[in-house]
């Protein structure tokens, strides 16, 4: 894998460029304060802006590292801030993205947008050889999302994941390989 850091990434609709202090306010009001939207990811609903602030402060450092990938998305026309996508995890080559958006931006495939050019950048830029992702059982559209933007379902993980009342959860996991995405 070649280590090039976070660059802007454009699509149709999207800007996805790196994080700034400047938007853990709009962070917090559109995603990272609601109990909604902190359902099915392994952190927990933002309590007040100042958490937000102290995690786009250490997210802002990790950019240092050429290997750090993490995108703010932001709608192309307007500048509202949708969300974030990363990558969580890479070994092997095998990077693992993460992603999370406002409740008012689901169902419109703008992670499906995202995702997609995340996916283009790892493969056409980076060099990598796979790309994972995953999902809690109780939060299908995620997994459609996968699937739109190319990835297969690989595998279920029985009761791997808790939500936050305790519960298990199963873990549906999606890949795309190297020589999947380009011998489509």
């Amino acid at each position: 894998m070649k280590y090039i850091g976070t660059k802007v990434l454009e699509t149709e609709r999207l800007i996805l460029r790196r994080l700034s202090m400047d938007d853990a306010v709009e962070a917090y009001n559109n995603w990272c304060s609601d109990e909604d939207v902190a359902r099915y990811v392994v952190w927990n609903k933002h309590r007040n802006v100042g958490e937000t602030y102290a995690l786009f402060d250490m997210w802002e450092k990790m950019y240092e590292k050429l290997s750090t990938y993490r995108w703010i998305v932001e709608d192309k026309e307007t500048h509202e801030l949708m969300g974030t996508i990363d990558v969580c995890n890479e070994k092997f080559d095998v990077c693992e993205i993460g992603y999370c958006y406002g409740k008012k931006f689901w169902g419109k495939g703008y992670a499906t947008e995202a995702l997609k050019a995340v996916i283009k950048f790892l493969f056409e830029e980076c060099d990598v050889y796979m790309v994972t992702a995953d999902h809690m059982s109780l939060n299908p559209a995620s997994g459609k999302v996968m699937i739109k933007a190319g990835m297969d379902y690989e595998a279920t993980l029985k009761e791997r994941a808790l939500t936050k009342d305790g519960q298990r959860n199963d873990l549906l996991t999606y890949t795309l390989s190297k020589n999947k995405y380009f011998n489509k």
